[in-house]
């Protein structure tokens, strides 16, 4: 037997989702609000006599300030600046995708903690939420890096124009010239030793220097006609910049693009008709669509290996060469060269 089920209960079911996309959202609306209420009561509660740094900041009295650092490579940059001065935390573990990242309730806690914060920005760490902001508010530094320098020398992302591409470490030069943006943030921290901080900057820019030198001399031997470099994303326009490399990636700038068939064509294409030897994943990717880049050589009758996975958009574990960014590009630069028919 079926039973039909009368207009009134229809027009009823018609009004249930729009009643239930309002009751999810307000959810979710007291769900963060209340986090961040948990999360300035921890902060408050973890010391008997809190030091009253700003307005409704209480935090615990340090030896040192907190110094909280979103990705690996931030982190490094800002520990070669800080030295023993300063307990510097990097929030992201090495492998973790800083496009894909959002903080946990223990990551809200060290950012709402912290002395000063330094993160990448240019939208690298889009879902990082509004706790940075927070620690602005309450008057403490947040330091942008990639934002202090010229526009005029960032790159933009092919498929979001108004956007520019935050990868900006891959260029050493480049990177290095935030170092002063580094010590001053650090300075605002622990004033006492903004001398150090500003040595500690000019010695970072000429390390950078030497480094920069030494992949120069590497990625020129790589023969003319094999000076393509195919990654798993679209990380390394930087580098390709400064060493004269024509860079293209299966995925756009941010890894939450999916490339379409018609990319992953067009990169087979490219690959066989200049007879380019290798392609490159990434650890902090799925090697899968540049797998498929492979196959469709394949079946052109192009051979094209896979090589060493480069380190992007994170630096590699702690017992790695690349566990650094110094190590991070050098790296790289090894895998680079002799993939593509030089001399790592």
């Amino acid at each position: 037997m079926t039973f039909a089920p009368c207009s009134r209960c229809l027009d009823a079911a018609s009004r249930e989702p729009s009643r239930e996309i309002t009751r999810v959202a307000r959810a979710v609306s007291l769900l963060f609000a209340g986090l961040f209420a948990l999360v300035a009561i921890a902060c408050s509660g973890e010391s008997n006599q809190p030091t009253t740094t700003a307005a409704g900041d209480p935090r615990p009295e340090r030896a040192k300030p907190l110094v909280v650092c979103t990705t690996g490579m931030v982190g490094d940059l800002v520990r070669s600046i800080a030295g023993e001065h300063a307990e510097v935390v990097v929030l992201m573990a090495p492998g973790t995708d800083p496009h894909l990242w959002t903080p946990t309730r223990n990551d809200v806690l060290r950012i709402l903690e912290a002395d000063a914060v330094f993160m990448n920005g240019l939208l690298l760490e889009g879902r990082a939420g509004d706790a940075f902001a927070r620690v602005e508010a309450s008057g403490r530094p947040v330091v942008r890096i990639a934002e202090t320098l010229d526009r005029r020398e960032l790159l933009t992302d092919r498929e979001n124009p108004s956007h520019f591409d935050p990868h900006v470490w891959m260029d050493p030069i480049l990177w290095a010239k935030t170092a002063p943006a580094v010590a001053s943030g650090l300075a605002k921290a622990a004033p006492d030793h903004a001398k150090e901080f500003t040595t500690a900057a000019t010695q970072v820019q000429e390390r950078a220097s030497a480094l920069d030198r030494d992949i120069s001399i590497s990625i020129s031997s790589i023969p003319v006609a094999q000076r393509t470099l195919v990654t798993a994303h679209d990380a390394f326009g930087y580098f390709g910049r400064r060493y004269g490399l024509e860079v293209l990636g299966v995925q756009g700038i941010s890894t939450e693009s999916e490339p379409s068939l018609a990319a992953i064509e067009s990169l087979v294409a490219l690959l066989s008709e200049k007879r380019i030897p290798t392609i490159f994943a990434e650890s902090t990717v799925s090697d899968r669509t540049v797998r498929a880049v492979i196959e469709g050589c394949t079946a052109r009758e192009h051979d094209v290996k896979l090589g060493d996975s480069l380190y992007s958009d994170a630096l590699g574990p702690a017992a790695s060469t690349a566990a650094t960014w110094e190590g991070m590009l050098r790296h790289n630069t090894r895998a680079i060269a002799n993939g593509l028919g030089g001399r790592g």
